[in-house]
């Protein structure tokens, strides 16, 4: 009886440690929790996932551009954060720094970039001091619509004193004042720079006074990815720069058909000109010398007029206006400079068919520079339109400042 009992007690014993050892095994949770931390000290570490936390989701796609970029861990710290963004075949890192308490990186960019992929690498701990690692990667959103700013004048050019920066761009824009920020117009030595807008697609920028002879302007354009319009987004991320050479400022005084062509202050030269006859006389006001032509066709059809002329052949024309306001050279009226003014808005000077250095158009064509000032005087027509051609020194400072979008 004795030896049934001693098997009996020896049979529960062993259910109750196999009882016991269940319980313990059973209690053992996935993140390493347990009565007695097997888990934390000889189970698998928790998923990266769990210890890194990025924003946006691994995988993401069309990601706004005002989205948030942000890695963080719940406990422990932050290692290190590599993030690259990939854009136009190019990988560029994304700076970004890492909270003092180690819990958080955050890029230093305010927006997220468009039409770009970026990758996210991370090394934690945690708050037991073990070490993860997660790669991430989402892609941002690609715009249907994009635009563009064309800058005049060229980029690394030597241009006149009066030459103003004009960007014409390639849609209008109704978020004036984001694209107005995302240009940027300096100069060496410094000057007060200020912009002004034409409508909804044109942005000038110009001194209070004409540039100073050796001034280098420099124009950033930090347009990529900046919401133009509705759903219409810059392009660009460009800087232009060019140099201004010496001073040249022209007068044309229709009434006694002359030219005093001054350099840097000096009289240069009065030159004999034939300006608007009185059916189409020339416009009053300073005008900006915009391009530069040794020989080009002028029709009276493509600015306005019937079928009053044709000319294919006229020689050194400089551009004056956007309305077709040109100063050239003129030999098929050769009495009329100096004496009677009888063009159709245009200033002729003294000149032979193919053209010639020799002759006071040619001497004027080969000492001007796009950029040099041509001003009309006593002409019984209006003052051009500043934005016909680059003529914003018609108005005055206070007026031009006050067409800046950005309050």
């Amino acid at each position: 009886m004795r030896h049934v009992q001693g098997r009996a007690r020896r049979a529960l014993a062993a259910l109750a440690a196999a009882v016991m050892w269940a319980g313990l095994t059973a209690g053992c949770s996935a993140d390493g929790s347990g009565p007695l931390g097997i888990g934390g000290s000889l189970g698998k570490p928790p998923a990266p996932e769990d210890v890194i936390r990025v924003t946006p989701d691994d995988g993401s796609k069309a990601v706004r551009p005002d989205s948030r970029l942000r890695v963080r861990v719940p406990g422990g710290r932050l290692e290190k954060v590599t993030v690259v963004r990939s854009q136009d075949a190019q990988d560029t890192p994304v700076p970004g720094r890492i909270s003092g308490d180690g819990l958080t990186w955050q890029p230093e960019e305010a927006k997220l970039a468009l039409a770009a992929k970026y990758t996210v690498d991370v090394v934690a701990l945690d708050s037991r001091g073990r070490r993860s690692a997660r790669h991430t990667t989402f892609t941002t959103y690609v715009p249907d619509q994009r635009f563009i700013g064309y800058v005049t004048p060229e980029n690394r050019s030597v241009v006149g004193t009066g030459m103003i920066v004009s960007l014409a761009f390639s849609r209008e824009i109704t978020d004036r004042a984001a694209v107005e920020r995302a240009v940027h117009v300096s100069a060496r030595p410094p000057v007060e720079i200020r912009p002004h807008w034409f409508g909804k697609d044109r942005l000038d920028f110009r001194p209070e006074h004409y540039w100073k002879p050796g001034t280098e302007v420099t124009v950033d354009l930090d347009l990529r990815d900046v919401e133009g319009a509705r759903g219409a987004y810059g392009l660009q991320d460009k800087t232009f720069s060019f140099t201004v050479g010496r001073s040249q400022v022209s007068l044309v005084d229709a009434a006694k058909h002359t030219m005093d062509v001054r350099r840097d202050g000096q009289l240069l030269a009065t030159v004999p000109i034939t300006a608007g006859a009185p059916k189409h006389p020339t416009y009053n006001g300073k005008m900006v010398v915009m391009d530069m032509l040794e020989v080009t066709r002028m029709n009276s059809r493509t600015v306005g007029f019937g079928g009053e002329y044709d000319i294919p052949d006229v020689p050194h024309a400089m551009k004056l206006t956007d309305s077709g306001t040109f100063l050239h050279g003129n030999y098929w009226a050769p009495d009329a400079p100096g004496q009677v003014n009888v063009s159709h808005g245009c200033v002729g000077l003294m000149d032979v068919k193919g053209g010639s250095s020799d002759t006071p158009a040619g001497w004027f064509f080969d000492r001007s520079l796009v950029g040099d000032v041509v001003e009309v005087v006593h002409s019984k027509d209006k003052t051009v339109s500043p934005d016909n051609g680059l003529g914003g020194w018609n108005m005055t400072w206070n007026v031009w400042k006050a067409g800046s979008a950005v309050k």
